[in-house]
């Protein structure tokens, strides 16, 4: 079935789906705000699992994995529409309104809310340039992401210790995070600088902690996990390969089998 992932002007994605559909592991740079229109987003990341249902606000964190499954409503249909708010326009708007950041944000709050006049407002003001009834220029751009900012701050004053917390990430336990982890599809990159490290730094790290490389491990812990949930919670492997990172059924058919001696089937 028809789905669409579209980016309406830099800061702005709309996606639209007529499916429940899996999305891929993406790894969000940028803070966004996103807005559920119609349909649901089940999200997944190392601390929860989350659903945002419709005519929900969500305010994202920068710099975490997240993998969704999306979900259209009783009308058959998935909506959900995004702005980016990415640093150098975050930095920009704390100098000109002269904010600061003046304690640690909570890493236990939870920032998605129901919407109320004033964000669905903001949201629906941006569906003509979706339906391409209206373009943006550059000066209006920049207005609508210092709207979006005004209107997050004016739901919590506090949020001004997320968006304007400028300090460099720092390093965090590795181990812990790897094993909270291992199941996102993404590069060894995007695991180093999660954890606040370059990557010669974090596979020094790595070796430490592990005494191993950071792939070897990755795809030993998968493939544990695969033989657990198989043996222990009768899953089938086509409903988990996928979600232990693996990009295909046939590579993960053969490194179990090279792994464990025997079929998946056969355990």
């Amino acid at each position: 079935m028809e789905r669409t992932f579209e980016i309406i002007f830099d800061k702005l994605v709309y996606s639209c789906a007529f499916e429940t559909y899996r999305g891929h592991e993406e790894f969000i740079p940028d803070y966004f705000l996103g807005f559920q229109l119609s349909g649901e987003t089940h999200a997944f990341h190392d601390k929860e699992r989350m659903i945002i249902k419709e005519n929900t606000v969500v305010l994202v964190r920068k710099n975490q994995l997240i993998r969704t499954v999306k979900h259209p409503s009783k009308n058959g249909k998935y909506q959900f529409l995004s702005i980016t708010l990415d640093q150098e326009t975050l930095r920009q708007y704390a100098a000109e309104n002269r904010i600061t950041a003046d304690e640690r944000f909570s890493d236990t709050e939870r920032l998605f809310f129901e919407s109320d006049e004033f964000f669905r407002g903001y949201f629906v003001s941006l569906l003509p340039y979706i339906d391409k009834t209206k373009a943006a220029t550059s000066r209006l751009i920049v207005l609508k992401v210092k709207e979006a900012i005004e209107l997050i701050l004016q739901s919590n004053p506090d949020f001004k210790n997320l968006l304007f917390d400028f300090s460099e990430p720092h390093k965090i336990d590795l181990k812990e995070f790897m094993i909270k982890n291992f199941m996102f599809n993404v590069s060894v990159e995007t695991f180093a600088r999660l954890t606040g490290r370059s990557l010669s730094g974090f596979k020094r790290d790595f070796n430490k902690a592990f005494n191993i490389t950071p792939k070897q491990w990755l795809k030993e812990k998968r493939l544990e996990e695969a033989y657990y949930l198989i043996r222990h919670k009768n899953k089938k492997p086509s409903d988990i390969y996928l979600e232990l990172g693996f990009e295909n059924l046939s590579h993960f058919y053969y490194a179990f089998k090279q792994k464990f001696g025997m079929t998946t089937s056969e355990i």
